[in-house]
């Protein structure tokens, strides 16, 4: 079956509707930008920069992104106003295409190894919760045996949340008391998921950021402490942010990229945001892949990543 095959009428529909508040402030912003223009010159390109940056996307993408708007304007000499969709839509999807990796993992799709260890990462508030617990129902529903591990020993209430996601989504927590070691219920989740032939492990983490060396010695030391179950544990470190808040989640990925070695991102609350931006800025600048998005409350609203379709939702299908 072909890609757009996989990517289903409901998905796509969710997906238009999260981006709807983002589609509607960056075109409406642009159509400012172009109004009594009759090509695209420097005014153009001045007040694009300016639509962009103020979107979330970032300041060095947008520089990137209007540099090969300039390229193209310089190669063509004469260039319309009304082609700048297209050519913002190319030059955007060209990005995302370099920086993600390609559009192949899906919830169904085989594990490179068992169990699949996928260490959680990010602030509190961010929904890194949600996010363990949608995760944990998409690979349940695609026939996968999940694990989740609640070595959030920070907080009780990481615990309890965690703990109620396992019941909804109807897995097993793996949990001591608040304050106990986080390497040590990493260590007996990797125990009980290899005993029990499970396929997937989510192991949930502090997310405190007050401390960088602390922070870093504990995801190092959890790390380490799996490997002795699992030796290539974690396969995956995902770092979760909230997209809501734009260029705060600039910095939160520069500070975990710092603490620990992340391979993936996942974006929450797209849908409650004209921010939806800043997926294209954090691709880009941390060269890291978005392998999922956030656009909603209900189980379903967890996505893998398709940048096609990303792009397609914000910009409109190329015709």
């Amino acid at each position: 079956m072909g890609f757009f095959g996989l990517f289903s009428k409901e998905k796509k529909e969710t997906l238009d509707k999260g981006l709807q508040k983002t589609k509607e402030s960056v075109f409406g912003k642009i159509a400012r930008a172009v109004a009594g223009k009759s090509k695209v010159d420097d005014d153009v390109l001045d007040n694009l920069e300016e639509v962009l940056v103020t979107s979330d996307v970032g300041v060095e993408t947008t520089l990137k992104i209007i540099e090969r708007i300039e390229q193209r304007v310089a190669h063509d000499k004469y260039m319309n106003t009304s082609e700048l969709n297209g050519i913002l839509r190319s030059e955007i999807s060209a990005l995302l295409t370099e920086n993600n990796t390609d559009d192949v993992d899906d919830f169904e799709a085989p594990l490179r190894s068992k169990p699949y260890v996928i260490m959680v990462v990010g602030v509190n508030g961010v929904g890194k919760t949600t996010t363990i617990g949608k995760l944990a129902y998409q690979f349940k529903k695609a026939g996968k045996k999940v694990y989740l591990g609640a070595a959030d020993t920070f907080r009780a209430a990481a615990i309890e949340q965690l703990q109620i996601w396992g019941d909804r989504v109807n897995v097993p927590v793996v949990k001591q008391q608040m304050g106990s070691d986080p390497a040590s219920v990493a260590y007996d989740t990797l125990s009980s998921a290899v005993s029990n032939d499970a396929d997937v492990v989510i192991i949930d983490t502090a997310g405190r950021l007050h401390n960088k060396i602390g922070l870093m010695n504990e995801l190092t030391k959890i790390k380490n402490v799996m490997k002795k179950v699992v030796p290539d544990a974690p396969q995956e470190v995902l770092l979760v942010l909230d997209g809501s808040t734009g260029q705060n989640a600039f910095e939160q990925a520069k500070q975990f990229t710092k603490a620990t070695e992340v391979t993936s991102m996942a974006v929450t609350k797209l849908d409650g945001t004209a921010k939806g931006g800043v997926v294209i800025g954090i691709s880009d600048q941390f060269k890291i892949p978005v392998k999922y998005i956030g656009l909603g409350e209900g189980m379903e609203d967890l996505q893998v990543f398709r940048r096609d379709e990303f792009v397609d939702s914000l910009f409109g299908s190329e015709k």
